[in-house]
């Protein structure tokens, strides 16, 4: 019975039809094929398949010979195969939305299919772990403890492994105690990512209930399924089962599913673990005895023999029990027959089998083939090592997952090699299943020692399978990180990503270019990336070329590519030539996946940012060196990694992770700074060799970390490169007085710091660290003023000596002599940035007055001639051109189009370029006479470019800054704003434009009337007049056609205008009180939001600026043309390399760069264990030990209560002991004549076995 109503859910129905389209090609089912008659039916004529008579085809019940000769239905010789009529989704009636797979399938089906269908088709996770219930089947009463183990133990224990547990899935018997139980632990799940239990049924096609619900040629999407009341040889399906496998051997109302559940199993049993087979191991399967029949021992001596470990559960009745008491009480035959017996494959002792028929007879008292049973029994018990049992109602289900790992361990130990170690399977097991406590208890107890073959293989299926625990629990015991990462191993990781991931669709996008399929172009959206990673081969792998081509286009310009030293790229600028070079490379035998990748920590790190695993990502952060820095790129990672995202879910969860990764930068920053100002700032303007060379400040601005530039420590370094030479704390019209009257900066109106004394200290303490102390600062020995910029050259030329002694980054010899203190004090005042900072805005004020009186006043027309103060303005300009270019293509280190990216993204630049662009439009324009108006209109709006250039320069005043900062947001508001306003204001103009006027022509006046008027009335200028045709209006009209064509007024239309009032009463009030209202509410929305945050906003926005005025030279236009023309002969004429080149950048080499990166490692470690500290004694970690605690009591208590029943069961037995020896020597006393006076004791029984209810 199909469901043909899709509704909302048609798209997702036609696609899975159509995924599903194949399956009854290949997959059959079973029709009884020859009707042999049941002489033992009761229900009339019927067949031996258990189907009637009349159910069968005519084919069948023609086979008149085979019915004669057979007396036996078999279902592989009396039954045939067709395309199956029963798949597809299955909707229980009544239950929740949830759909169930289902599939009708013969018992011969290859396994590996049906694994394929499942896995692929279906969804289903792979699992870690297979537990398959045998037993319990039929209407028989689950015993109490029996639902507990499966409740409490069985079912826990495989929701934290990731399992799956098969049974029949009928809603009977154990079946239907383990749907209610997954269901139970699925709705107490926290998240759906906890809930990993798979509930599999594996059924007889001829059991289930209502199974002609289910036959739907095409298939079913879905199939509603009634459950109803039951006849006694059908079950319902129960609705708490993911998937049903429904086993079909042409038989009806009979079990036939055995064969196929067994190879299925097996099948499984030799596929691996982890992420699309990532993992070190076969997936684990057991199988799980409960109660059953002598007919199963069939079945488990089968599995046996494929050396499947069991788990039996004693005490549940049926085939367990018996099995129980056979491994439990016949441990001395064995010593018996193996000491009797010289050959251990020999046939068991008569007296094992006279006690396995025993124990037979006494279990299974109606069976008749006793011979069989026996000989199964003792095939099974030479396999003893593959069984577990498990006293469940005496031990409790809280340790069951320790059972079930203990069980897996023990049958794997007897198939692992002799040579190998008897631990690594339960290591592996314990990996698989995520299970660190166990491992830390049971093997990482320090009785074992593990070597790095051992722990590699598990260290991989770890990483790969996101168990950070484990990734710590191996590098803390004996795991050395660089011998297991080598650049090879780094690859091998990359590729293991999962297919969907941004980070996956970005890696196939560069292997496609790199393979020639396709061109570069970063803007291609995730989807088109999936697309074209089609058309990769097999056997293409991801390579470090495609890792940093990715981490290039996440990290832009601001640090070098990475991994380009291991491939030889490091000397290559083109990107043509490098991705050429990298193809020849790696079609090689690329011998450099041997080496060991030479910052471990530092890739890892990279490798679990870039997939957003933040628990991992935070352990290898802490393992990483320089700390700051790393928290601060991978905060980059993850917010350009966000915009890429079109999951919702993840691009959150990127953003909490690089927020996250801020606020460690920040507070890892504070911990420095508290520690060692001096320290804190080298740090900050270190150049880093592992992350590209880039710095904690560039990387931060890249990553858009306010927070982290709105701490004290980077300000305050701000503060002192934005003073120079000159103390911090100079007070501005101290400053202002001496800029106006430089004689002052000679005397101590303004203190400097003292830089000679500071290299003296230096010289005088060599090695020795002063706490906070300036005459001590690593940070002044970097390039922050004028005065050092000698001496820095100094030490590159001195590098070029060996063995020069050096401390924190400075060389002590080959320092140039002093300057006289006339020059140098001269240019400790107006090299600082604050001084060319001021004077660039006294400049530019005076520029903004030259134009204005340019355009005022001297702006003259072509044939007058050019004026003084015209010709002083172009040429002022052409200084500020200059200047744009030197910041174009002469600052920085990087390529022209890098360098070209940067200066566009900046809006204030983007400004200046239209400023110059006018400008110079104007003045072209300005040669002629035809365009000499033009070129007027053009310098207006070209000096309100410059003046609104005013506003970044004030950006640095800490009372305007947060004021531009909320201008600037508010302005997006008004883009909002007007979209609204000009939706409206377009409807009203329109209409009343017709109502007024039936007929205008006049292109140019119906522009103003439908656009320029209706805005005019929002700021009250309403020509009621006009509008209203009851008052006078005296502009002359006409309602001749011809006159309007020419250009007339046309006269008002009169009839219509009560509906123009009417309009305009309306839109005056959403105008002037809906959408000005609302524009306010933004404003203030935005106000407040940003006003909170204008300090830190203020921060970021002023670091800009202070490298801006650092980088610039000292004089402002236009007399900033003789810094270009000095400039020009020291760079291209006397070769002098550019020190200010690389402003901020201080690059650290020996025992300096060694020594800070100590102390900042220090630092992080004690930062980490503060937060350890504060985490342990936080109020989740206090309940979270308590319950540890508690369940630790429970435990002892209850095996106490076990001791005392074990001692009160000796002290009986010591009793029945003493009386039977009493008696014994009484009755020797009378002799052997006389009857003994008393009767032989008889032992109590404190434990009655419970009769099964």
């Amino acid at each position: 019975m199909r469901n043909t109503g899709r509704g909302v859910d048609g798209d997702n129905v036609g696609k899975s039809e159509k995924d599903q389209s194949w399956i009854p090609k290949i997959i059959k089912k079973r029709v009884c094929s020859t009707y042999v008659e049941d002489s033992s039916s009761s229900d009339g004529p019927s067949c031996q398949c258990g189907g009637k008579r009349d159910a069968h085809g005519s084919v069948a019940l023609g086979d008149y010979f085979s019915t004669a000769i057979v007396n036996r239905w078999d279902s592989a010789q009396h039954s045939s195969e067709y395309p199956t009529d029963a798949f597809g989704e299955l909707q229980f009636a009544g239950a929740s939305k949830r759909h169930s797979y289902f599939l009708r399938l013969s018992w011969d089906t290859p396994p590996s299919m049906v694994y394929t269908l499942m896995t692929a088709h279906w969804g289903l996770p792979a699992p870690n772990l297979v537990v398959s219930i045998v037993g319990g089947e039929g209407r028989t009463k689950v015993k109490t403890w029996v639902r507990e183990v499966l409740r409490q133990g069985l079912v826990k224990a495989s929701q934290s492994t990731g399992a799956w547990i098969v049974t029949e899935g009928l809603r009977e018997g154990v079946g239907r105690c383990v749907g209610e139980a997954v269901r139970d632990h699925a709705t107490a799940a926290s998240s759906v990512s906890l809930n990993k239990v798979v509930a599999l049924g594996i059924a007889p096609w001829g059991l289930v209930h209502n199974r002609e619900q289910l036959i739907n040629p095409e298939g079913s999407f879905p199939a509603k399924y009634y459950v109803q009341k039951m006849s006694k040889d059908s079950y319902c399906l129960d609705n708490n089962y993911r998937a049903f496998l429904l086993v079909d051997n042409g038989s009806v109302g009979r079990r036939g599913e055995t064969g196929f559940r067994a190879k299925l199993e097996d099948f499984i049993s030799h596929q691996r673990t982890g992420i699309w087979g990532s993992g070190s191991i076969d997936i684990p399967v057991l199988c799980m005895l409960i109660s059953g029949d002598a007919g199963m021992l069939e079945r488990v001596d089968l599995s046996l023999k494929r050396s499947m470990p069991w788990l039996v559960l004693a005490g549940s009745g049926g085939l367990a029990d018996f099995l129980s008491d056979i491994l439990d009480n016949l441990s001395s035959a064995t010593v018996v027959q193996s000491s009797g017996e010289g050959d251990g494959d020999a046939s068991p002792g008569v007296d094992l089998r006279d006690k396995v028929a025993e124990r037979v007879k006494k279990h299974f008292p109606a069976e008749n083939e006793l011979d069989k049973l026996v000989e199964r029994a003792l095939s099974i018990y030479q396999m003893r090592d593959f069984i577990t049992v498990y006293h469940g109602e005496q031990e409790g289900p809280n340790d069951f997952d320790t059972v079930l790992l203990k069980t897996l361990v023990g049958a794997s130990k007897h198939q692992a090699a002799v040579d190998a170690s008897p631990y690594n399977e339960e290591l592996k097991l314990a990996v698989t299943w995520n299970r660190v406590d166990i491992a830390k208890s049971e093997l990482f107890n320090g009785d074992i020692h593990w070597t790095f073959e051992d722990l590699k293989d598990s260290m991989t299926d770890a990483l790969v399978n996101d168990k950070p625990q484990f990734v710590r629990l191996f590098t803390e015991n004996g795991l050395n990180i660089l011998d297991y990462l080598t650049y090879g191993q780094l690859e091998g990781l990359y590729s293991s990503v999962a297919e969907g991931t941004v980070l996956y669709h970005l890696l196939q996008r560069q292997l496609v270019v790199r393979l020639g399929t396709a061109a570069p172009n970063q803007q291609d959206s995730p989807s088109k990336l999936a697309a074209e990673s089609m058309q990769i081969g097999q056997g293409a792998d991801i390579t470090l070329f495609e890792v940093a081509k990715v981490l290039e286009l996440l990290l832009g310009d601001i640090c070098q590519s990475f991994y380009y030293d291991a491939l030889g790229l490091e000397d290559i600028s083109s990107k043509r030539r490098a991705l050429g070079r990298a193809s020849k490379l790696l079609r090689g035998e690329c011998s450099y996946r041997k080496d060991r990748c030479l910052c471990p920590w530092t890739s890892l790190f990279i490798w679990a940012v870039l997939q957003n695993r933040s628990e991992m990502a935070t352990f290898f952060w802490e393992m990483a060196g320089e700390s700051v820095l790393s928290a601060l790129s991978g905060c980059k990672i993850l917010r350009e990694m966000s915009k890429l995202e079109q999951e919702t879910e993840n691009k959150l969860s990127m953003k909490e992770l690089a927020q996250r990764f801020e606020n460690l930068a920040h507070d890892m920053f504070s911990s420095c700074y508290r520690s060692n100002e001096s320290r804190s700032f080298t740090l900050l303007i270190r150049k880093s060799r592992v992350w590209g060379g880039t710095t904690c400040l560039q990387m931060g601005m890249g990553a858009d970390a306010r927070l982290f530039f709105s701490h004290d420590g980077v300000q305050s370094l701000l503060s002192q490169i934005w003073w120079g030479d000159m103390e911090r704390n100079t007070d501005v019209w101290k400053f202002l007085l001496t800029f106006f009257c430089p004689v002052l900066c000679y005397t101590n109106f303004i203190s400097f710091r003292k830089q000679e004394d500071q290299h003296q200290g230096e010289d005088e303490k060599p090695y020795q660290d002063g706490a906070g102390k300036d005459s001590d600062s690593l940070y002044g020995h970097t390039v922050f003023s004028f005065s050092e910029i000698n001496h820095h050259d100094a030490d590159k030329q001195g590098s070029l000596f060996p063995r020069t002694p050096t401390i924190k980054g400075r060389r002590l010899s080959h320092r140039p002599p002093k300057r006289p203190f006339i020059v140098s004090r001269w240019r400790q005042f107006w090299f600082a940035p604050v001084t060319a900072f001021l004077g660039n805005v006294l400049m530019y004020f005076l520029f903004l007055l030259l134009f204005a009186w340019v355009l005022l006043v001297d702006f003259r027309p072509p044939s007058s001639g050019l004026a003084i103060a015209e010709y002083v303005l172009y040429f002022w300009v052409f200084t500020i051109v200059c200047e744009e270019i030197r910041e174009v293509f002469f600052l920085g280190t990087r390529t022209l189009r890098q360098r070209a990216r940067v200066y566009i993204q900046d809006v204030w630049n983007l400004c200046d370029l239209i400023a110059i662009v006018l400008f110079i439009l104007g003045v072209v324009c300005r040669m002629f006479t035809w365009s000499y108006g033009f070129s007027r209109d053009a310098m207006c709006v070209d000096y309100m470019v410059f003046t609104v250039r005013l506003i970044h320069i004030f950006a640095i005043n800490k009372q305007l800054g947060p004021k531009i900062i909320i201008v600037g947001k508010m302005m997006k508001d008004i883009f909002f704003f007007l979209f609204f306003l000009m939706v409206w204001l377009m409807a009203y103009g329109v209409a009343n434009q017709a109502l007024l006027y039936s007929y205008d022509p006049n292109l140019e006046r119906i522009l103003r009337r439908v656009f320029y008027r209706p805005y005019l009335h929002i700021f009250g200028q309403i020509p009621v007049e006009e509008m209203d045709v009851g008052k006078q209006w005296d502009m002359p009209c006409t309602d001749n056609m011809t006159l309007i064509d020419g250009g007339e007024e046309p006269c008002r239309t009169l009839y219509s205008n009560w509906l123009v009032v009417i309009l305009l009463v309306v839109y005056l009030l959403v105008t002037n009180i809906l959408l000005i209202n609302l524009l306010i509410a933004m404003f203030s929305s935005t106000f407040f939001e940003v006003q909170d945050n204008s300090d830190i906003y203020w921060k970021f926005q002023r670091y800009t600026l202070v490298v801006q005025y650092h980088s610039r030279p000292s004089l402002a236009p236009p007399f900033i043309i003789f810094s270009h023309i000095n400039l020009f002969i020291k760079r291209f004429i006397r070769k002098v390399p550019s020190i200010k080149i690389q402003h901020f950048v201080l690059e650290l080499k020996g025992k300096a760069a060694n020594k800070l990166m100590t102390w900042e490692t220090i630092q992080k470690e004690d930062f980490v264990t503060a937060q350890n500290k504060i985490q342990k004694n936080s109020d989740s970690q206090r309940l979270q030990r308590m319950s540890v605690k508690v369940d630790g009591v429970f435990k002892h208590v209850t095996e106490s209560r076990d001791f005392d029943h074990r001692l009160r069961a000796l002290e009986s037995e010591m009793e029945y002991c003493s009386n039977a020896l009493s008696w014994i020597v009484d009755t020797l006393a009378q002799g052997s004549t006389f009857k003994p006076p008393r009767p032989p004791p008889t032992s109590r029984d404190l434990f009655p076995s419970s009769n099964p209810t």
